[in-house]
């Protein structure tokens, strides 16, 4: 029995017309049958109609009022008002580079609106990191205002900028590129482009500037945004990401990749003449999987040459100075941008297709996740997610020879996946964006491990959480990690609940970071419980093999691994084992329905964006290429690998109260997963309660939901495991 009430209709209105009504729902387990009197059945049919009257009546108030109407959640503690104002009001980095001198870092920092709300402006700042002077800010937008302006990139001679700006239109961005010297002069506009523009790069030589650009785009690139409704004859939409050219000082925009091909991520050989680059053909979204690396002319144009293809996903390819080979990273993958796996080299006079490439880091136990050249193109040093830390080393391309440079038990890197650093050309000085549990993101530059801090953006901000801990266990696979946050004025007299976040990918790793506005879960502390994030198999951060070990088996291992962690902190702290919980978004959000179809011993779910029944999932989402390499086959050759880690045939043993969420314009998670689990709640009466986010994708883009997330979460848990 669905129960709904004013407090929990909703509905989609575009001029006072109705689209489509309750979408957010609460349901409670149906009554005992029982026979009905006998003036209750000669009223059925007087109730029935009153109740159709009066819920048209709402609906039509509500599309009148205007829009969506959600009723807010129970109104926050004031630890967990705190804890919302230090994940909501931080400063986010986007980016920080260093001058290829070694002289100058620039980076893209968050702005906010009026009274402090949430801006989608940014700005540009400049400084020389061993002076302390104060940073000079880069614009387009007239001085007193401010835009979108983001995505830097210097001049081989660390004397200009090149970035995107939306100040002459908003919404969309265009190239601009402005001298450094004291003479230089307002920012030039370089391109007059419509579409969706990112990644902008300069030729070594310095006279071309190179970008990726998605003419008339329909919404932002990547997966993760918001999808465009169907509508109409349904087909396979393709935008291709192109590979776009302009000279310095302006003129046309010539792109070189062909009609087709969608390009990812790009390095300029050092003569000027080539790139290269991974691209597939067809759908941008689903075809990263299947990405080959390619060799572009970039003087004559022509059909680019595949000289690498694999059977594993491809990131971060990276031409040597010397000009003889590519370095790449290829792995086990789950999401564009979330790069992981060993590090490979290719000869760049490879053949077509050529099976040369070799890995240069066979067996590691850590994770790879970004790299660079040294300036003798003798080593590559990269970035590494490594027991749930972040580190720094070099391989040496003869030896192997592999040389920790750091660790630490922080995220190196701006806003986004893995981890990164930026070098200077001679590899010495380093500039990037360092944040953990207890130090909101700023600006670093100096040597590697021996950084300056540069920014103090943040400085007002501090843990509205406890402290954090690495926790280890074992299980069958070895020694597995985890973080654990503890509750706010924790006191080992008391008990305490525990949720589990599990991380989404599940190619990707809990790692120590400034929790932000999409970090939900990070205000539970806050509310007096501790936060287990466990890094299972399947997860970064202990080698390839340890990524591969979920293969075939979701909810087998890495659900083993995930409750040895609980059993773990449970032996250890003083944590009440009736008050337990589960939560996740993505791959968390499916091993949160697969944990409460599994077991009694979590008394509560939050479930966001997840998936139910990989079976009616493989024909929903928008990205169905990277089930292959988990499962093996597709689902209408294997059906029975992808049925025995769905959660929806195990429905009928969940008894955990969940509360679901999901964005109606998800891609890679679609609602009906969501909508099938929620039902399969309500038939068999589990207490449960289900929202959906209006024109949001898997990511959340409206930060008035994030917060709507947050409150609602805490709530529940409050709710089921106080």
């Amino acid at each position: 029995r669905i129960l709904i009430s004013f407090a929990t209709l909703r509905a989609f209105c575009i001029d006072g017309r109705v689209l489509r009504p309750s979408l957010g729902l609460r349901t409670r387990a149906p009554r005992s049958s029982a026979p009905q009197k006998k003036g209750i059945v000669k009223m059925k049919s007087f109730v029935r109609l009153a109740i159709i009257l009066f819920l048209t009546s709402l609906v039509s108030c509500a599309a009148h009022a205007g829009g969506v109407y959600l009723p807010p959640p129970p109104k926050p503690s004031p630890a967990v008002e705190r804890a919302i104002h230090a994940m909501f009001g931080v400063h986010e980095i986007s980016q920080a580079v260093i001058s290829p001198d070694g002289q100058r870092v620039a980076w893209v920092e968050s702005l906010t609106g009026k009274n402090g709300a949430p801006s989608p402006n940014s700005a540009i700042y400049v400084a020389d990191w061993k002076s302390g002077a104060a940073p000079q800010r880069i614009a387009a937008a007239p001085a007193g205002t401010f835009a979108a302006e983001r995505d830097v990139a210097w001049s081989p001679d660390s004397t200009h900028l090149a970035f995107f700006s939306d100040a002459g239109h908003p919404g969309q961005l265009q190239l601009y590129v402005t001298s450094l010297s004291a003479a230089g002069g307002a920012p030039r506009q370089i391109t007059h482009v419509k579409g969706d523009v990112s990644s902008p790069l300069w030729s070594p030589d310095g006279k071309t500037i190179s970008f990726l650009y998605i003419e008339n785009a329909p919404r932002a690139a990547g997966p993760l945004a918001a999808e465009t409704p169907d509508e109409g004859i349904v087909r396979t939409a393709t935008y291709e990401q192109s590979l776009a050219l302009v000279n310095t000082a302006g003129g046309p925009l010539r792109k070189i990749s062909p009609a087709g091909m969608y390009v990812y991520e790009y390095d300029w050989a050092p003569d000027s003449k080539k790139i290269v680059a991974t691209a597939a053909y067809g759908n941008g979204d689903d075809n990263w999987y299947i990405a080959q690396i390619y060799i572009f002319d970039a003087v004559k144009n022509g059909t680019p040459r595949s000289i690498y293809s694999s059977h594993m996903q491809i990131g971060a390819p990276k031409w040597s100075p010397d000009g003889k080979n590519i370095a790449f990273i290829a792995g086990l993958m789950s999401d564009e941008g979330s790069i992981g796996g060993d590090i490979y080299t290719v000869p760049a006079n490879s053949p077509s297709q050529s099976s040369n490439a070799h890995d240069i880091t066979p067996k590691i136990k850590a994770t790879p996740s970004s790299i660079e050249w040294s300036g003798d193109s003798q080593n590559i040093v990269f970035c590494e997610i490594v027991d749930g830390k972040s580190g720094i080393a070099s391989v040496n391309l003869d030896s192997g020879a592999i040389s920790t440079l750091y660790t630490g038990a922080e995220r190196l890197g701006a806003a986004g996946f893995g981890v990164g650093i930026s070098l200077s050309r001679d590899g010495k000085i380093a500039a990037t964006v360092r944040q953990s549990f207890s130090q909101p993101p700023e600006v670093w530059a100096g040597p590697v491990g021996k950084w300056t801090q540069i920014t103090h953006i943040n400085r007002d901000l501090h843990p509205e959480w406890g402290k954090a801990e690495s926790l280890h266990w074992h299980t069958d696979i070895g020694e597995v990690q985890g973080w654990l946050l503890y509750p706010v004025d924790y006191s080992p007299a008391k008990k305490y609940g525990l949720v589990v976040t599990v991380h989404g990918g599940p190619a990707a790793a809990n790692m120590q970071s400034w929790p932000s506005r999409w970090s939900y879960y990070a205000a539970l502390p806050a509310a007096g419980y501790f936060v287990l994030f466990p890094n299972p198999r399947g997860s970064y951060g202990a080698g390839e093999a340890f990524t591969r070990a979920n293969v075939k088996d979701f909810g087998g291992g890495d659900f083993k691994d995930i409750m040895a962690g609980v059993d773990a902190a449970l032996a250890s702290l003083p944590i009440d084992p009736a008050r337990l919980g589960i939560t996740g978004w993505s791959y968390g959000g499916y091993m949160s329905m697969w944990a409460v179809t599994q077991t009694h011993r979590f008394h509560a779910a939050v479930i966001g964006a997840g998936l139910s029944d990989w079976l009616s999932y493989y024909g929903e989402n928008r990205i169905d290429k990277w089930m292959t390499f988990y499962f093996g086959d597709n689902v209408y050759n294997d059906p029975g690998v992808y049925a025995k880690s769905a959660p929806i045939n195990f429905i009928k043993n969940a008894k955990t109260p969940s509360l679901i969420v999901v964005g109606d314009s998800d891609g890679e998670c679609p609602p009906p997963q969501s909508y099938e689990f929620w039902h399969a709640l309500v038939t068999f009466g589990v207490p449960t309660e289900f929202v959906i986010y209006p024109h949001e994708g898997h990511g959340f883009s409206n930060p008035a939901h994030s917060r709507d997330v947050l409150e609602r979460a805490v709530a529940w848990f409050n709710q089921y495991l106080k």
